[in-house]
């Protein structure tokens, strides 16, 4: 066909298609209308965010998210059916340069109907991906090796104690670190971080290290079990604002945020211990709140201490840093590579926390922060969130997928990552995979099948982080197997096309 396609526009005047091909002609008037509409309202999108930008390296990506954003905000479903039929490209996977691949695919269809083509540098091609790629080694650091996505390991007590231990682990594949500073301590850490840097100066590494900053998380503070054991579905019980010891016969708990009680309506959705437990509100009045469960396992499960509970469908109105965070903020300004931001919401939760740290930075440069998406309204903001980091200092993103799980909906989770992988290669920034990864393997020394193929998948991202487990080293080798392996065959949202292995030598029939 495209044979034909090009015999027939060499013969024709300029600016004319043959009657054969008026699905091309067609074709480009639809997608210039579409392009001139791009162009308006990403215009406008960026104008807002513009006087925000401190940092110049940070403008490429903030236009090109504007310009993605523009064109998502649009169904190109016909648009793209009309492309891969003439056998040009779908715009499937333009996200670090949308306005060049639609400007490339345009200046063919011009060419094809005789026009003047203008094709845009092959060079602008790249930009997007080549910022993410210096970033990548910015936030989770090197790697010696064919694998391009790098894994972060979240460092145990025993990283503090034993500099062999941490040796290990960055033996067998681990190329950036992460403190979580909701558990133990300033000693503890301290000895955490020169066991990294000793170990990575001693192989010749970059191993960023990541200190998560807690934030707050809704636990259960209080509970009256009222001689039941576990919860089944069907069965309900109270949330109060403050233990009464009433004995109605129903378990009774209570929270650390209390001020959420007010927020609640018949019929709002909670999750507990990160979704073994889900329960709606049946009252809502003096006495406290009376839930009633609808998902539990045939066995029952028990509420527990410490446990979290989320609310998906309200706005908490929760400040980001707990007293114990502004605590911790110190020595996190001080000894940390990347900021880890848990609980980031809404630009001003951005802009506190920048604040709070540039207090005890000195004349030091702003650290990089990893914002956590964790929550429906991040994921609403995320764009602005980006915007308002990225604007000051090096950013990238964490896709939080326990949390999230329970925010957007178990169902909607696949969803919700994909885009948001789509969404930061738009922004020209760097992402990772994050939470419950090979959890089994971690955990038992044997993977399931589900969650290889969830780990393959999070080769699309820059980073794959890892918590702690007795199976880490094991772990972090598969891990590293599969990113390898992966790696071959898959870019982004691109396939490589390298050669196929498993059918090679295959006997006759």
């Amino acid at each position: 066909m495209s044979q034909t396609i090009t015999k027939n526009a060499d013969d024709l005047p300029s600016g004319e298609c043959s009657p054969g091909n008026a699905r091309i002609e067609t074709c480009r008037g639809l997608l210039r209308e579409r392009m001139a509409e791009i162009d308006a309202d990403s215009a406008g999108i960026f104008a807002e965010w513009e006087p925000a930008i401190e940092r110049e390296a940070f403008r490429t990506g903030a236009e090109n998210l504007a310009y993605y954003l523009a064109a998502r905000q649009r169904d190109l479903t016909e648009l793209q059916n009309d492309l891969s039929a003439l056998g040009l490209s779908s715009l499937g996977r333009a996200e670090s340069h949308p306005r060049q691949s639609i400007a490339a695919v345009a200046a063919t269809l011009d060419g094809l109907c005789g026009r003047p083509a203008n094709w845009p540098d092959p060079a602008e091609l790249t930009v997007g991906l080549d910022t993410i790629t210096r970033d990548q080694e910015l936030f989770f650091g090197d790697f010696p090796g064919e694998r391009k996505t790098r894994i972060m390991v979240t460092v145990p007590e025993l990283g503090a104690h034993d500099p062999a231990y941490v040796d290990t682990l960055m033996e067998a594949g681990a190329s950036c670190f992460r403190i979580n500073c909701a558990h133990d301590g300033p000693e503890v850490w301290t000895a955490m971080i020169a066991n990294i840097r000793a170990s990575a100066k001693k192989a010749g590494r970059t191993c960023p290290i990541v200190m998560d900053i807690a934030g707050p998380k809704c636990r259960i503070e209080t509970i009256d079990f009222a001689g039941r054991k576990r919860l089944f579905r069907g069965d309900r019980f109270r949330l109060l604002s403050t233990p009464d010891g009433s004995r109605d016969g129903l378990p009774a708990i209570t929270i650390t945020f209390p001020h959420i009680i007010a927020k609640l309506q018949p019929g709002t959705l909670v999750w507990i211990d990160d979704g073994k437990i889900g329960a709606r509100v049946t009252e809502a009045g003096d006495n406290g709140i009376v839930f009633e469960v609808t998902i539990a396992r045939d066995k029952g499960e028990k509420l527990k201490l410490e446990k979290g509970i989320n609310f998906p469908s309200i706005d908490l109105e929760i400040e980001p840093l707990t007293q114990k965070d502004r605590a911790d903020l110190p020595f996190v300004a001080a000894h940390a590579d990347i900021v880890g931001c848990s609980f980031i919401q809404r630009t001003e939760d951005v802009r506190l926390l920048s604040s709070e740290l540039k207090k005890h930075r000195g004349d030091r440069p702003p650290q990089p922060l990893l914002l956590k998406i964790e929550t429906g309204l991040a994921v609403r903001n995320l764009p602005r969130l980006i915007v308002q980091a990225g604007a000051r200092q090096p950013v990238a993103v964490m896709i939080a997928r326990g949390d999230l799980a329970m925010e957007v909906g178990t169902e909607r989770l696949s969803e919700v990552q994909e885009e948001i992988l789509w969404l930061c290669e738009a922004a020209h920034v760097p992402v990772v995979w994050a939470t419950q990864v090979l959890e089994t393997l971690l955990k038992s020394g044997a993977p399931s099948r589900a969650e290889v193929t969830d780990a393959a998948m999070g080769q699309r991202a820059e980073c794959v982080m890892l918590n702690k487990g007795p199976y880490i080293v094991e772990t972090i080798q598969f891990l590293a197997g599969i990113l390898r392996r992966m790696d071959r065959h898959q870019f982004k949202k691109s396939a490589r096309l390298s050669a196929l292995t498993s059918w090679r030598g295959a006997q006759p029939m």
